[in-house]
């Protein structure tokens, strides 16, 4: 093998690498010491040549996107009116979404708010439903910034794709193809994405490294399954034996006609390392056991019955999000844990989708359509689902302050950020004194972001309360810019990536220093 000039491993080098690993080869065993085991940390990393040198530590950031489907309105959370203040602004409080005065709490020393909901229903659906906001935002403003925002559509998809590539900002490549660029070249998956809708698709920037463009996957709790292409099947022959017929295998298709026809379509050629020195890559880390959640349970899921096991995280993580099987965003946030933890990804989406989710005592743990379920009644919808994602995202934080980064003393979390994606906000307005009332979709909104790279405990930009929009700030300064209405998807798109230490030289992106902890 040989080094480049600048005495690192080519992505291609290191997959051949650790197919030859996978085969068994003796050559490489003093720089693949321990296979499983080594090649998680960073210094196995580093001397792999996978972490790229754009910060000055040569460590991996984490970029965590929840996609918040259907409208998350940032007035029905941490930037939410009182009806009081309205009225006080000159403004018609029983005409637009502002809430009682005691339903509002503040929250101390900290420009945000936190709302309290108690009805008897969901939706047009029976049900007892108490959320309060206060617990979560006391315990991550420090750690949380919300940036206002207006965007460029109402379409769902459209819009959902636009929260990550900040409408097109940077040669339409996705938030999360440009930290998996960044940090991810070493990582076995850089990118995966539980998403749905637009929050799944990939950018359009086809000059970037495939391993940037994301892998998508549907279900997770299963998903860590399909990591090996022979563990877990009964009666196959040794690996050493597999090996061989996957040699011989691709030495034949590439003397056929249609190899030899197509040997340089870039799908074919992207195909063949795949499934040559990238799926040994991926089997000689045993993520097919180092990712799995299930319990050995038979004879609902008899891993030992088939050779396999489960990761050392397994009951741990069980325990924290305990309808992992049936809640596809307990299982997404679990995932998550797994693939940061063991270094397998610097960038993982997830979030609810549109369908119906119930719990194992048989509640929603999704209704219909999400955030998008306010059509029908708005304030009960919108409370039942930023309560659902809080406690998830609490949840997977506390997971990630409890694993050590390395011997520096920083935990996962430290370096990891945090972006509640939505396509957009919800209309304002409601008939005058309705209780109950549904809304559209809307421009006017914002994000929450939460990371301890961020600049904590900030708004950027603010609410007019006569109105209850919000309206922009200065991406540089932060200082806010009243009556500022104008779309700014890239200002937010370039604040993400200054946080996480991302290179956006040359990219054309505003200065979005205000988002950046100082």
């Amino acid at each position: 093998m040989s080094l480049r000039n600048n005495g690192r491993l080519s992505r291609r080098e290191i997959l051949k690498a650790l197919s030859m690993c996978a085969a068994g080869s003796a050559t490489l065993g003093p720089l693949l010491t321990g296979c499983r085991e080594g090649l998680n940390t960073p210094a196995a990393l580093e001397q792999l040549g996978g972490v790229r040198q754009a910060r000055l530590d040569g460590k991996p950031r984490f970029l965590i996107v929840v996609g918040a489907v259907g409208g998350a309105s940032i007035v029905d959370s941490m930037l939410a009116v009182r009806a009081s203040e309205t009225t006080a602004a000159g403004g018609e409080a029983s005409k637009l979404n502002t809430f009682a005065d005691e339903q509002v709490q503040n929250v101390d020393g900290s420009p945000f708010r936190a709302v309290k909901v108690e009805t008897g229903y969901l939706g047009s659906i029976p049900m007892t439903l108490k959320t309060d906001q206060l617990p979560f935002v006391k315990k991550y403003k420090d750690s949380m910034l919300v940036a206002t925002s207006v965007g460029t559509s109402v379409n769902h998809v459209i819009a959902q794709k636009r929260s990550l590539t900040g409408s097109n900002a940077w040669r339409g490549r996705t938030l999360q193809e440009c930290v998996a660029l960044q940090y991810g070249a070493g990582f076995p998956l850089p990118n995966v994405n539980m998403g749905n809708g637009g929050f799944a698709d990939r950018g359009t920037d086809t000059s970037l490294p495939a391993y940037c463009y994301g892998e998508l996957v549907a279900k997770p709790s299963f998903w860590p399954l399909g990591l090996d292409g022979m563990k877990g099947l009964k009666d196959v022959p040794s690996r050493d034996v597999v090996n061989m017929a996957r040699v011989v295998r691709n030495s034949l298709d590439a003397q056929s006609v249609f190899g030899k026809t197509f040997d340089e379509v870039a799908a074919l050629k992207l195909w063949n390392e795949q499934r040559t020195s990238g799926q040994g890559a991926l089997e000689v880390q045993d993520l097919i056991s180092r990712l799995n959640m299930m319990a050995d349970n038979p004879p609902e899921t008899p891993l030992s019955e088939y050779g396999l096991s489960s990761s050392p995280d397994a009951d741990r993580l069980r325990a924290v999000f305990p309808n992992y099987m049936t809640d596809p965003v307990e299982a997404q946030a679990a995932l998550a844990f797994l693939l940061i933890k063991n270094r397998v990804s610097v960038s993982v989406t997830l979030g609810p989708s549109f369908n119906i989710a119930f719990g194992s005592s048989k509640q929603f743990t999704n209704p219909p359509l999400a955030f998008d379920f306010s059509h029908n009644e708005h304030r009960s919808v919108q409370a039942f689902m930023w309560s659902r994602l809080m406690d998830t995202i609490d949840k997977l934080i506390e997971l990630l302050k409890s694993e050590p980064f390395d011997s520096s003393g920083e935990s996962l979390w430290d370096r990891s950020l945090i972006y509640m994606a939505t396509e957009f906000g919800r209309t304002r307005t409601r008939k005058e004194g309705a209780t109950r009332f549904g809304t559209g979709h809307d421009l006017n909104n914002g994000f929450m972001i939460l990371s301890p790279m961020v600049r904590g405990n900030t708004v950027l930009g603010g609410v007019d309360p006569k109105t209850t929009l919000t309206y922009g700030f200065d991406p540089r300064t932060g200082a806010p810019e009243p009556g500022k209405m104008t779309a700014n998807e890239e200002d937010i798109f370039s604040g993400i990536l200054t946080a996480m230490g991302v290179d956006t030289s040359g990219s054309g992106l505003p200065d979005a220093s205000a988002f950046r902890r100082t």
